[in-house]
Order: C-alpha cells, then structure tokens, then sequence
C-alpha cells in the first residue's frame, strides 16, 4: 500500500513558476513511492513565522488529515526546525519538507560508496540544527538551569554528540575518496587526456547521451543506469570516447541539479561535482521538450556559479527537440539541437566537441629514417595517418598528430 500524503505550497508574492515548482515536488513525492492524495495551495503577501502558513489554511489541512486518517504532509518549502516542531504539534503527523524527500531520494539512489558518504553527511547536517532546537526548547521549558536538567535534554545532547562525531568520522572516509580522485585527475593530466562533463538539471538526457555515444562509436561497452525519473543518476560515471588515433577523451555524466537543491547535499557532493570544475569542456544537457526548461537552465548555471565554475566552455544540447518538432539536427553557434534517444544530432555533437577540445592537433609530413620504423609504428598508433609513401631516404608519413609529438619530434619534420 502506498502512504497517503499531503503536499502543501505556499506562493509567497505571487512567485514566477510555482505552479513548476508544486508539480517537480509532487513527482518528487511519486519518486519515494507516495501516493499524493491532495494539494493545498495558500497565496500570501507575509510567511507565518511560527506554522509557515496562516492560521485559517492550517485548520483546513488538519481537517484534511483527520477526515481521511492521514499522518504525512509535505511542504514545497524548507522548513526551520521551530516551524515543524509548531506544525508537529498542531496537526499531530508528521511534517516533511522539499529538502526532506530529496535527502530521501539521494539516499535511496546512491550505490557507490562516495555517493552513500555524501549523502548520510547531508543528511546528519540536516538534521543536526533540528536536534539542537529541540533542546533548547526543552531547556526553555525547564527553565534552562542546569540543574534542572531532564533525561530528555540530556539523550538529546548525547545524540548530537554521536552526530557531529559521525560527521566527523564521515568526512574524514570522504577525503580518502577525494584523494583517490584527486591522483586518478593528476594521472588524466600526466597524460594528456582531455575530460567533458555532462552537466544539466536531473532528468534532462545526460546519461542517455552518454549511452549513446558508446553504443555508435564503441563496439563494446558498459551502459550507466538511465530511467525517466529525477535522480536516476547519482553516481559520476567515465567513459573514453576514442575519435581517432590523435584525438580521445574522457566524457563524464554527472549529478543532475535541481530548483531548491539544499546546500547540505551541495556541500556534501561537492567532491564528485569537482569532476566538471577540473573539465576542459562543459555539454550542458537541456530538456527542450519541459515547458520550463530556460528556468531549469537559470538553475544550472545558478548552481554552477555556486560552485565555483566560471569559465569552462559550454557547449547547450537542447535534448528531446524531437517532441517539439524541431528540425534535427540543427546547429546555432555554440547550441545544438538533438534526439538522443533517437541517436539524432550525436555525430554533430562529437564534431563540436573535436574542434572545441583538439585545437592543438597539427597536420604536417615527417620524414622517418628507416632505422627508426619504431617511431612510423607510433604514430600508426598514436597520431592519424593519412599517407604513407617510401623513398631511398626513409618513410614518409602525412599525419595529424599532438602539438606535443610534433614539438618532441620536430627534427623528422619535412
């Protein structure tokens, strides 16, 4: 059976896109397997500071619970711990809030390990202040002395106690797996190797992107999870696109981004977002199809910023313009107009990336003795060779190679 619950949303100010906002908290909601029974919107000019909402709608959301014998309501807001403890005791249920099923949802889909570490650190900083406020009401009733003193403040105390410590304790598994990142990174660049990240708001194609270059370009290949729900990826996964001999690199699908994403999970997940800050090139996957999608796309580069990414290129993949009947593929500068699920516009999105990343490839003719036929098998290997002609001075090859080889192997160049 699934539970019952109320979604409660508050437009403050007549807000831009709250209509979006209640309908991403409703899938939110039909993600960790609820059942919506009911949608209560209140217009207000003034946020009540104790309950949140006013006092008349609060009535009729308690009506609600007791008519239908309901014990969960969900607010589209963050709530301060004060706020659900005043709601707890009004509605008598329990109170949730947006961050509350997205920690949810985090911690349901994380497999790897990092990901399970990020998320239980999100989740007890969550929770931490909501412990600590719970206290001092306690103490408040008590008087505050520490005479006076309760079992119950004192369980609390200990409870955040052991939380901070597991924090601490947390944070210190994490940097292992930061620094084991961090040598994997310093390895890419020991060798040269160029890294695009997949970036976008959750469910908008990155992973489906990802899948579908590898099944077009590798013959053999290990697909990430994709599913048309939010938060079907929380795990970065890298894959190697090889384009040629010269030209390779390494494509990264990341973590989507959300309106609202608490800066709790933010924080916690900054290490596997780090992955894009360290990128060379930047695919910001957009769902054309969402009637919202220029705000989805406010949110990612909102949310970029916050993290530090400023100046990366960024190459937009306006993903499912096949829904919106867009000719495909169709290319604006920097904007590329794509179906991936239907395998259009991925070859012109693999073009843009070569002459984004591969600037520094060069076409020359190099003349390699014979007694060096070591060096003419490395760059059948590892630069493109287009001819190759022989005469009574040696081998010589046409070829595109790396700024790099060319520099190294310069006195062979004709």
């Amino acid at each position: 059976m699934k539970e019952k619950i109320i979604l409660i949303g508050i437009n403050y100010k007549k807000q831009s896109h709250f209509e979006y906002s209640i309908e991403e908290l409703k899938n939110l909601a039909i993600g960790l397997n609820y059942d919506v029974f009911d949608v209560v919107i209140q217009n207000v000019n003034k946020i009540n500071p104790t309950y949140y909402v006013g006092k008349g709608k609060l009535e009729e959301i308690k009506q609600i619970i007791v008519r239908h014998d309901l014990d969960k309501v969900v607010f589209n807001n963050e709530l301060s711990p004060s706020q659900v403890n005043h709601l707890e005791g009004y509605l008598e249920c329990i109170v949730l809030d947006r961050t509350n099923l997205i920690l949810d949802i985090f911690n349901e889909r994380a497999k790897s390990k990092e990901s399970q570490i990020q998320v239980e650190i999100a989740r007890l900083q969550y929770m931490l202040p909501r412990l600590i406020d719970q206290s001092a009401n306690l103490s408040r009733q008590r008087g505050g002395g520490v005479i006076n003193r309760g079992s119950g403040e004192k369980k609390l105390e200990t409870e955040r106690r052991q939380i901070e410590q597991k924090i601490k304790s947390l944070k210190s598994d994490l940097e292992t797996v930061i620094l084991q990142r961090k040598t994997q990174r310093n390895l890419r660049q020991k060798n040269h190797m160029k890294v695009v990240s997949l970036v976008g708001y959750t469910n908008a194609g990155k992973s489906t992107i990802l899948n579908t270059v590898m099944s077009l370009y590798h013959s053999s290949h290990k697909n990430v999870f994709e599913k048309n729900m939010l938060f079907a990826t929380l795990d970065t996964s890298v894959r190697q696109i090889k384009l040629s001999n010269t030209k390779s690199f390494l494509l990264a699908d990341t973590v989507g981004f959300i309106e609202q994403l608490p800066h709790h999970l933010i924080n916690a997940f900054r290490s596997t977002l780090e992955e894009a800050l360290e990128s060379d090139l930047l695919i910001h996957v957009v769902d054309y199809h969402h009637p919202y999608y220029q705000k989805q796309m406010q949110v990612v580069m909102d949310t970029l910023k916050e993290i530090g990414i400023v100046d990366i290129p960024i190459i937009t993949v306006y993903n499912k313009s096949d829904l919106v009947d867009t000719p495909l593929p169709k290319i604006e500068g920097n904007n590329l107009y794509i179906s991936a699920k239907r395998q259009i516009g991925i070859k012109e999105l693999l073009e843009k990336i070569d002459k984004k990343l591969f600037t520094d490839c060069i076409s020359c003719k190099m003349l390699i003795p014979y007694d060096k036929m070591n060096l003419v098998n490395y760059f059948h290997q590892s630069a493109d060779v287009n001819d190759t002609s022989y005469d009574n001075r040696g081998t010589l090859l046409s070829l595109i190679c790396t700024k790099k080889d060319y520099e190294k192997y310069n006195q062979y160049v004709l």
